[in-house]
């Protein structure tokens, strides 16, 4: 049996004694074990390639290389005294097990203020650890520190398909890469998709409306539908919860029962629109436009806008019958040919609007001036609202 003494190539320490059997591809097996490398082919100490097993003898010192070429252990690899320091001084990084080999300039020139600076500005200053090869130890992740390397080289962040923005990021700030930094969150910034806030169209919508059954309720609770073409569409029993319906043309539309609760109208059009039922508390409806509406339900199902803010709504010829406009502002809306018979207009607010005028005011009511608080005080007992067209009830 022979044996031989294995090193790593251009180490002439920590050498391994094994012995040699089989074939050449067992001993490199045996070497790659026992040097934790992988093994691809084996030199004497002169440089000189073993190709076969049968070239080995006993007690011989070889040399194991994972590919590259053979480098004699004798010889010292060590920069002149004068240049110890230097910043041309070539020098190798083992950063997560894979090699990296630069200048020193390279790591202090660009960033001089930078983790990479401090560590290779002053050799020996940090006692940098390196390994059987003499190179750099770093404990960081090789994929995101070359991105970093080649930044420090010619100044470009040049990241390879595959490599996660973030961690060379994080790599960055760990290094104290600043200008890179800034670099990195405008590239993580510009590769995020946009956040889409666009409105729901009508061609969208009328597909939702035919893929949802009739006995089903379509929630469309918070959706945005500012300035979509809705008219004449059936909206009944939709869950329109706090929506955006800004500017959004429902004329015509069938809203009957849908629930508005909260949702955006103002400017929106909803003439000749069907609102029996509807629910609007709290809406906010501010120059919108409703006239020739129907709040009437022949079933006795009130529409109740309870809250809602009708700011200048124009409401002209509307049936509103029964409606709940508890607390709701009406200032400067127009209610002109309006019935409300029946409607429950506690605590509404009623500023009068031009339209509002003495000459229409029953006579009962003409020594009184049609004020703000005198609507507020008088119109919640009468049985209609006080405006041009529409009749009266006395006081009870």
């Amino acid at each position: 049996m022979r044996r031989v003494t294995l090193f790593l190539n251009g180490s002439p320490r920590n050498g391994k004694v094994v012995a040699v059997y089989g074939t050449l591809s067992d001993l490199l097996s045996v070497a790659s074990s026992k040097l934790g490398i992988k093994a691809t082919s084996v030199y004497n100490g002169k440089g000189g390639l073993i190709d076969d097993i049968a070239l080995i003898r006993d007690d011989d010192v070889l040399f194991v290389c994972e590919g590259e070429p053979f480098i004699d252990p004798q010889t010292d690899s060590k920069p002149p005294g004068g240049l110890l320091g230097s910043h041309t001084d070539w020098l190798t990084l083992n950063v997560g097990g894979r090699y990296f080999t630069t200048t020193r300039s390279t790591l202090v020139n660009k960033e001089p203020d930078s983790m990479l600076a401090h560590m290779f500005k002053d050799k020996g200053v940090w006692g940098n650890k390196q390994d059987h090869r003499g190179a750099f130890l770093i404990d960081r992740s090789p994929e995101y520190f070359e991105p970093i390397l080649n930044y420090l080289r010619h100044g470009q962040l040049i990241v390879n398909d595959g490599i996660n923005l973030l961690g060379v990021l994080e790599e960055a700030r760990f290094f104290g890469i600043d200008s890179l930094i800034e670099h990195l969150e405008v590239a993580i910034k510009n590769s995020q998709p946009p956040e889409d806030h666009s409105p729901i169209s009508r061609k969208e919508f009328v597909r939702f409306l035919l893929a949802t059954p009739t006995k089903s309720e379509l929630r469309c609770q918070g959706l945005n539908f500012s300035g979509a073409d809705l008219s004449r569409l059936d909206l009944r029993y939709i869950n329109f919860k706090m929506a955006n319906l800004s500017r959004c043309n429902l004329a015509h539309a069938n809203l009957c029962c849908a629930n508005l609760e909260r949702a955006d109208l103002s400017g929106s059009v909803l003439d000749c629109a069907n609102l029996q039922g509807v629910k609007m508390l709290c809406s906010n409806a501010e120059g919108a436009s409703l006239r020739l509406c129907n709040f009437e339900d022949p079933s006795g199902l009130k529409a109740n806008l309870e809250g809602a803010n009708l700011k200048g709504v124009d409401m002209e010829g509307s049936q509103m019958t029964g409606i709940n406009l508890r607390v709701a502002t009406l200032k400067n809306a127009k209610l002109k040919n309006c019935n409300l018979r029946g409607a429950t207009l506690a605590g509404t607010d009623l500023e009068p609007h031009k339209c509002w005028n003495h000459r229409c005011v029953p006579p009962y009511l003409a020594q009184w001036p049609l004020s703000t608080e005198c609507c507020q005080v008088l119109l919640p007992a009468l049985r209609t609202v006080i405006c041009p067209g529409v009749t009266s009830r006395k006081p009870t």
